[in-house]
């Protein structure tokens, strides 16, 4: 495969799976602003479905080749680190 072309595809795969990642921190927020408290099981649910399904994304895209596993860590930790603040916030209020 042409590098340039391969250079694309791995950060077309970063964009995409931080966007994803986003979605979720966002949906959180939501959530917590409006719907449900931390400890409601719909809230866990959801949290626990949602970051399931980014680190099968993320495996794939190892997987293929289009970020390395240090940099899929990276991201799923940042949105750990967000919901930890997130559900800091939530409890305070």
């Amino acid at each position: 495969m042409d590098i340039e072309l391969q250079e694309t595809y791995q950060e077309k795969a970063i964009q995409q799976l931080q966007a994803d990642a986003d979605k979720i921190a966002q949906l959180i927020k939501v959530q917590m602003d409006n719907l449900t408290m931390p400890q409601c099981p719909l809230y866990e649910e959801v949290l626990d479905t949602q970051m399931y399904g980014l680190s099968r994304e993320i495996d794939f895209a190892v997987k293929l080749g289009l970020i390395d596993r240090v940099k899929g860590k990276e991201i799923l930790s940042l949105l750990e680190k967000e919901m930890n603040i997130l559900h800091e916030l939530s409890t305070k209020k």
